[in-house]
């Protein structure tokens, strides 16, 4: 059973918490509420969706640095930075750091409403995006050594003969290696192939990218 997907406030003024929760609870959403940077992370290792709202400005861990915690964690949760009058380069920092949206205050309630219902789709695609690639990781995990020598050799566009004579086998023999490496991987053409192996090395390379930052 999926996950119900969460708008978490994360604000450490408590009448501002309680007045997002219940506009955003009236509006359909289902809501959870932090009074601080800290609270939130305590449980973020456990979240698969939803989105975060945080106000920029709180003692301690700010916004931008929950922000930065968030993406440092490797979780997929979209941002959505509440700022006061004058914040604005602030938000600007914050969605070249990779937020989803900023509101300005005083914001109003379609506002905030249209930006959360952004942030879940966007939860929602990366999480679609992640399952895709949890699935074709398992798919390539089910080939041999010798269908993974294959399969490098077709996505890299050689035909059998030149696949056969780099690993001394037989055009025969790559021939149905080649029909085991398509029936594993479920794919029904060669472009179709070709495209999982590019998510799969796409998503390797921003797990990467997150693990040395």
């Amino acid at each position: 059973m999926a996950e119900t997907p969460l708008v978490h406030v994360v604000d450490d003024d408590e009448a501002v918490r309680d007045s997002l929760a219940l506009l955003l609870d009236a509006a359909g959403f289902a809501t959870r509420a932090y009074d601080s940077a800290e609270a939130f992370l305590s449980v973020l290792p456990g979240l698969t969706s939803g989105c975060v709202i945080t106000d920029v400005r709180m003692p301690e861990l700010d916004g931008l640095e929950l922000q930065r915690r968030i993406a440092d964690v490797g979780v997929s949760l979209p941002v959505i930075v509440m700022t006061g009058h004058g914040d604005v380069p602030i938000a600007v920092e914050a969605l070249k750091a990779g937020a989803a949206d900023f509101l300005e205050k005083p914001f109003d309630d379609e506002q905030l409403i249209g930006a959360v219902r952004r942030a879940l789709a966007t939860s929602e695609r990366m999480r679609q995006e992640g399952a895709t690639v949890a699935d074709i990781a398992a798919r390539m995990a089910s080939l041999t050594p010798r269908e993974h020598e294959v399969l490098e050799r077709l996505v890299a566009g050689l035909p059998n003969k030149t696949i056969a004579y780099d690993l001394g086998s037989s055009p025969r023999t790559v021939e149905v290696q080649r029909a085991r490496v398509m029936e594993k991987m479920a794919a029904r053409s060669l472009p179709e192939l070709v495209r999982m192996v590019i998510t799969a090395e796409r998503a390797a390379a921003k797990t990467r990218k997150v693990a040395d930052s």
